[in-house]
C-alpha cells in the first residue's frame, strides 16, 4: 500500500499533517509490539446506488468494536470510547477526501519508560487514511492468486492472543508472506499448532468441497475477520451449508474452490496451492457469486440490506 506524501492524520484527538504524525524512538510499542490496530475500507459508491454519491465505510461499527476488544485483550486502557473512536475514523476520512481508501486506526503504548512493564507508558491512538485499490491487482478478481502452505505455524492459543488484531501477531504474518513470495507465490497459508488449516498471512480462508462451504473455526488460531462474517452471512442467505470447523490440509488438494477474504483482499479466489491447480485453476462459480454479491453491496450498486455501510 503506497503511503501519501500529504495527508491528515488523527493523532491523540486532533488532526495533524502527515509529516507531523511522529513518535519518539523510545516509544514502548516500537520495542515490545504493544499495539493493536484495525483495517477498514472505504468505497466510492456508484452513482445512482442506494447510498448516493460519496465514500461508504464498510462495517464501521464492527471494526471499532473489534479494536476496543483488542485493546481489552492486550491490556491497552483506551481513553476514547466507542463513539469517539468511530468519529475519529469518520473525521479522518472526511479530512483527506479520498473516495476509495484504506483506513488504519492504531492504538499503542507511547513513550514513558523502557522495560517490558507498560504501566508507565501512555496509551495513544492514531488514524491513518490512504488511497487504495485492488489488493492483489484487478486481474486477481477472476484469475485468482497462487498460494502455498507455509512452514510457519500460527500461534498456539496459550502463546499470543490471535483474537486480538495485535501488531505482535504480524511478525508471524510477515514470515509467512516473505517465505511465500520468495518461493514465487502470492501468499501463504498457515496451519495451526495442531496441523489444521488456519488462515493466510492477512486473510481468512474458505474451502468449497462436497457441496458445502468450509472455513476454519475460531479455535484454529484465526482472527475473527469482519469480511469473513459478511461472507458467512451471504453464504447462508444463498442456502449453503456452512461449516466453521477444523479442516485438514489435504482438503485443499481435493477442493472444488478455495478463496480468501479480508478488508484488503475482499473476496479473492485461489487458483493454485503448492503449484496444484484448484478446480479449473481460476475463479469458481460459488466464489464468483459470493464475490459479486459482496462487491455489489460495498460499492453501493445494490441495496445495503444488512446495514454494512456508513456514508461519510
Amino acid at each position: 500500500m503506497k503511503l501519501p506524501t500529504q495527508a491528515k492524520v488523527w493523532h491523540n484527538g486532533e488532526l495533524v499533517e502527515w509529516r507531523d504524525a511522529q513518535v519518539h524512538v523510545a516509544t514502548h510499542a516500537l520495542h515490545y509490539a504493544t499495539s493493536v490496530f484495525e483495517g477498514l475500507r472505504g468505497y466510492a459508491t456508484a452513482h445512482g446506488g442506494t447510498t448516493g454519491r460519496g465514500t461508504a465505510i464498510v462495517q464501521l461499527d464492527a471494526h471499532v468494536k473489534r479494536l476496543l476488544d483488542s485493546c481489552r485483550i492486550s491490556e491497552l486502557p483506551l481513553r476514547w470510547d466507542f463513539a469517539q473512536v468511530r468519529e475519529a475514523v469518520l473525521a479522518t476520512v472526511r479530512a483527506n477526501g479520498f473516495k476509495s481508501c484504506y483506513i488504519r486506526p492504531l492504538v499503542f503504548r507511547g513513550c514513558g519508560a523502557l522495560g517490558v512493564d507498560p504501566s508507565n507508558s501512555p496509551v495513544e491512538m492514531s488514524v491513518i487514511v490512504i488511497e487504495h485499490g485492488a489488493h492483489f491487482g484487478p486481474e486477481a478478481y477472476a484469475r485468482g492468486i497462487a498460494m502455498c502452505v507455509s512452514s510457519w505455524r500460527r500461534m498456539a492459543p496459550d502463546t499470543l492472543p490471535t483474537m486480538a488484531k495485535a501488531a505482535a501477531n504480524y511478525l508471524n504474518s510477515m514470515h509467512i508472506l516473505l517465505e511465500a513470495r520468495g518461493n514465487g507465490f502470492d501468499d501463504g497459508i498457515a496451519l495451526d499448532h495442531e496441523g489444521y488449516l488456519s488462515e493466510g498471512s492477512g486473510a481468512n480462508l474458505f474451502v468449497v468441497a462436497r457441496g458445502k462451504l468450509f472455513t476454519p473455526s475460531l479455535g484454529s488460531s484465526i482472527l475473527e475477520g469482519v469480511t469473513r462474517g459478511c461472507v458467512l452471512t451471504l453464504a447462508r442467505e444463498f442456502g449453503l451449508e456452512v461449516l466453521e470447523t477444523r479442516i485438514p490440509r489435504e482438503m485443499l488438494y481435493v477442493a472444488d474452490e478455495v478463496f480468501v477474504t479480508g478488508t484488503a483482499a475482499e473476496v479473492t479466489p485461489v487458483r493454485s496451492i503448492d503449484r496444484k491447480p484448484i478446480g479449473a485453476g481460476a475463479r469458481g462459480p460459488l466464489t464468483e457469486r459470493l464475490q459479486q454479491a459482496y462487491l455489489a453491496i460495498v460499492r453501493g450498486e445494490v441495496a445495503d440490506r444488512h446495514g454494512w455501510l456508513t456514508l461519510v
